[in-house]
């Protein structure tokens, strides 16, 4: 299955390797993305700007 655009603007929280990439990519631990998709849903964008706060 190849990677679609409105799959790459998702983070799937409950698979693995999308939490570690998107932990390596924000500077963030696997546990603040879990907790961040939990809070602002699983638009990467949103899950992004969590991670800021």
């Amino acid at each position: 299955m190849s990677n679609t655009k409105q799959d790459r603007a998702k983070v799937a929280g409950g698979q693995d390797h999308e939490v570690k990439y998107e932990a390596a990519r924000t500077g963030a631990s696997k546990t603040e993305v879990k907790n961040a998709v939990k809070a602002a849903g699983n638009s990467r964008k949103a899950v992004e700007e969590k991670i800021k706060e």
